[in-house]
């Protein structure tokens, strides 16, 4: 974990609610796809955990979406603003686990961490497959960025606006692939444990406090006992191993309005 300055270089919209935001900084702490920041924000006490969608030796590329004061602050910042930022937390993904062939399944604002393990995947040698999903045509995002990275890209948007009608799972139920890798929303990940055929890593997004395990207000129960989101992930599970229980500090993340 490191704590350092960054300017912010671009800060655009994707869709209506979705925005890109790239800052120039020391990017050294991180050192592996699915990791993520936290921002400090002005008038804000908590600092926002945001996953880190790409980055190089000097820039950070973060994608999020507006969902509330927090958020709203942000897609209000303007070039040449400086932000705190812790960086490097998180354990990110374990690609050697992959195979020759994995899929790669983002929901929402989950697709963002998708990006960068594709392109270290391929990278690698790898053939990852990606699976989008959306609600409508007016939420697709990154879509083109992957397939310029030459993986295989496909979309299920909820109203069957664009691909696969109806969600992941419609799509994931189609392919062959050695290993998943997943993040997004937990109503997801609880369809995908009823159709996945191998064994892989989620992503859990979770409301955060501090963002490096001391508070455990980000703490979800699992078949292998308690697990902090921010210090103990990316949670590397077999199929149906994972319990899709109630957040145990609700009181607290509900404090946390983004």
């Amino acid at each position: 974990m490191k704590q350092s300055i960054f300017t912010i270089v671009r800060n655009e919209a994707l869709t209506d609610v979705v925005y890109r935001m790239v800052l120039e900084g020391d990017t050294s702490a991180i050192t592996n796809c699915g990791q993520f920041v936290d921002l400090r924000l002005p008038e804000k006490y908590l600092r926002r955990p945001i996953s880190v969608c790409d980055y190089d030796e000097t820039t950070l590329t973060l994608i999020y979406k507006v969902v509330g004061s927090g958020t709203e602050i942000m897609a209000s910042l303007p070039v040449g603003t400086k932000l705190d930022i812790l960086t490097g937390l998180g354990n990110g993904y374990d690609t050697s686990l992959s195979g020759q062939n994995p899929v790669l399944v983002g929901g929402g604002v989950g697709v963002p961490p998708m990006y960068n393990l594709c392109k270290k995947l391929i990278a690698e040698g790898k053939q990852p497959q990606v699976v989008l999903g959306f609600n409508t045509a007016g939420e697709i995002f990154l879509a083109d960025e992957f397939r310029a990275l030459g993986a295989e890209v496909h979309i299920a948007t909820a109203d069957g606006t664009v691909g696969t009608p109806g969600f992941v799972t419609d799509v994931l139920k189609t392919l062959s692939y050695t290993y998943f890798y997943s993040c997004g929303p937990m109503p997801m990940f609880k369809a995908m444990e009823q159709v996945m055929t191998t064994s892989g890593q989620y992503s859990f997004e979770e409301r955060m406090g501090c963002g490096f395990g001391a508070c455990m207000g980000c703490t979800i129960q699992t078949a292998n006992g308690y697990k902090r989101v921010c210090k103990d992930g990316q949670l590397v599970l077999k199929m149906m191993e994972l319990m899709f229980m109630e957040q145990l500090t609700q009181q607290i993340n509900n404090m946390f309005k983004y």
